[in-house]
């Protein structure tokens, strides 16, 4: 086999357009998401059209005994994880905290924070076996800065963005590069998860201006991995042009 990159949330937006661009560096690939049907579907698409070999796993990364039985239960050769790219995360809901909805809550703070973690502990122990590894978590601007009513979503991005300075601190030691990759307004179904099935709340949010599109974001996730061994590039930060903050974006009528 190849290098080997396990991805997680797969099934759509940048952890789809991930695999894609990785495929075509040459990766073989784990994929990871909740929706068998659409994985099974991406995982054949892209063996056909990049000659790669893919591991589609539909679990929950929520819960801690689903990673712990399909990564634990992994054969020997799809351990030998190279890259892990921590991308499963939502935003839910808009409220102010004294109207924040506790499932809203437990939903983020349960994939963005404890997911990436359950992910990270099994999969670094396998690196820390091999001799080296990269992690890359996608974080976000809304970890670098804050907006209203985005209060609880937005701590989870803050907590990604600690963790990747301390897991490098932890790691590094091991050969194991730790990077973040933090996106500002990108038009997947971010928006649409965020005010649950809203068509019209979820269109408006990427009204009058061209956000970033999911392949931008792959694309630097595939420079960020392919820097060379000595290189670790560890935090970027990519926005559309007409944006300037968290909450700040030049919107044309």
């Amino acid at each position: 086999m190849g290098k080997i990159a396990l991805i997680t949330g797969a099934t759509s937006g940048i952890g789809e357009a991930a695999a894609v661009v990785l495929a075509e560096a040459g990766y073989d690939l784990i994929i990871t998401g909740r929706r068998l049907a659409q994985l099974t579907k991406i995982a054949k698409r892209i063996e056909k059209e990049h000659h790669v070999k893919v591991l589609p796993l539909s679990f929950d990364v929520r819960e801690i005994q689903q990673v712990e039985h399909y990564l634990g239960a992994l054969p020997s050769t799809w351990s030998e994880i190279d890259l892990l790219i921590n991308n499963a995360g939502l935003a839910v809901g808009l409220n102010p905290i004294n109207q924040g909805v506790l499932d809203d809550w437990e939903r983020m703070i349960d994939t963005n924070i404890k997911g990436l973690l359950y992910i990270t502990k099994i999969v670094s122990n396998f690196m820390i076996k091999r001799g080296g590894g990269h992690i890359i978590n996608i974080g976000s601007i809304a970890g670098k800065d804050v907006y209203p009513n985005g209060n609880v979503y937005c701590a989870t991005k803050h907590a990604v963005d600690a963790l990747s300075r301390g897991m490098m601190m932890d790691l590094y030691k091991h050969n194991i590069k730790v990077s973040q990759v933090c996106p500002g307004a990108v038009e997947t179904e971010f928006s649409m998860v965020r005010f649950k099935g809203d068509t019209n709340r979820a269109v408006a949010v990427y009204k009058g201006f061209q956000p970033l599109s999911a392949k931008d974001i792959a694309d630097v996730i595939k420079f960020v991995a392919l820097a060379p061994a000595h290189v670790n590039i560890s935090d970027v930060t990519v926005m559309p042009l007409a944006q300037a903050s968290v909450s700040l974006i030049d919107r044309k009528e």
